[in-house]
């Protein structure tokens, strides 16, 4: 039993090893998660919001990616917001947990079109487990003993265009590089962590009393891997239910559900699957649960 558990290990190892060019957490709510990637949306709705996303990936594989995001976001004044964004990102023997503070700017292009400019600081601490590589049976790079686990600074920038009816946001989260390990060629090595950039767009359509459809899609882009796209479709009613599906280019699929239970709570559920069998035969999917908080605005 513990053979066959380590040999899963091992093959989701080695397929995410070929795709670890991708080397910051993707989620299928993405819609409602952009302040972990993009610091122009801090305050951009006015209100002030707490969030939280739970991701759990390739449920019954062990040490598959977990990732735990917590972000607070409002409105220093009309034209300023500010954000704080907590992420612990923990995939096999790696563990990054990273602190952002996000400032944002707001620029009215008209009456119903505002352009958001924002900027991010902070870092991240990364730790790697050295016991648990003996359990991997790959060779290991002597180079990963002087690896530095430190804390880590880093800055980030986006923009965010929205309107009544659509959005369109660009960012790069992380500008400054840092080392940690990689699997090349069957061997656990040193690399440089890859700038990852970010482009999303959305539209809402009305389509009858109370029915919107709003179709979006996120690509990314990072040195070393193909460009990937989350193309999703959302049905939501009256602001209060929202029906989604997902296909990802990189061979993923998700279903998802966003409840708004009060005008102070929403509660979102995605279960995400594979279309690639090595994963199929391996795990029983992907969980990711979002809870945020709306807080009423100051008089």
């Amino acid at each position: 039993m513990n053979f066959l558990k380590n040999s899963i290990k091992i093959g989701a190892l080695l397929f995410f090893g070929v795709m670890y060019a991708q080397q910051q957490p993707n989620y299928a709510l993405y819609r409602y998660t952009m302040n972990a990637i993009n610091p122009a949306y801090a305050g951009a709705d006015g209100v002030s919001r707490l969030t939280a996303n739970f991701r759990s990936q390739w449920i019954n594989v062990n040490d598959a990616p977990e990732t735990q995001t917590l972000f607070f976001e409002t409105a220093l004044s009309d034209k300023v917001g500010l954000g704080l964004s907590l992420v612990n990102d923990e995939v096999f023997v790696e563990n990054n947990t990273s602190f952002m503070i996000d400032f944002s700017y707001k620029l009215q292009l008209n009456d119903a079109t505002n352009l958001f400019l924002g900027i991010k600081a902070g870092g991240s601490t990364y730790n790697f487990d050295r016991g648990g590589l003996a359990n991997l049976a790959f060779p290991v790079d002597p180079a990963l003993g002087n690896l530095d686990t430190g804390f880590r600074p880093n800055v980030g920038a986006g923009a965010y265009l929205v309107n009544d009816k659509y959005f369109v946001s660009l960012s790069i989260p992380s500008i400054l590089l840092s080392e940690r390990i990689n699997l090349e060629n069957g061997r656990l090595t040193t690399a440089n962590e890859k700038t990852h950039f970010y482009l999303s767009a959305g539209y809402n359509f009305d389509i009858s009393s109370g029915w919107e459809f709003r179709p979006s899609a996120m690509v990314r882009t990072v040195s070393g891997a193909p460009i990937a796209a989350d193309l999703t479709g959302a049905f939501r009613y009256n602001e209060r239910f929202e029906l989604a599906g997902m296909y990802r280019t990189t061979g993923g699929w998700a279903g998802m559900l966003m409840f708004n239970l009060a005008d102070w709570m929403d509660v979102g559920y995605a279960y995400e699957g594979s279309s690639r069998e090595v994963l199929n035969n391996t795990n029983d999917g992907t969980h990711e649960i979002l809870v945020r908080f709306s807080f009423p605005k100051a008089n």
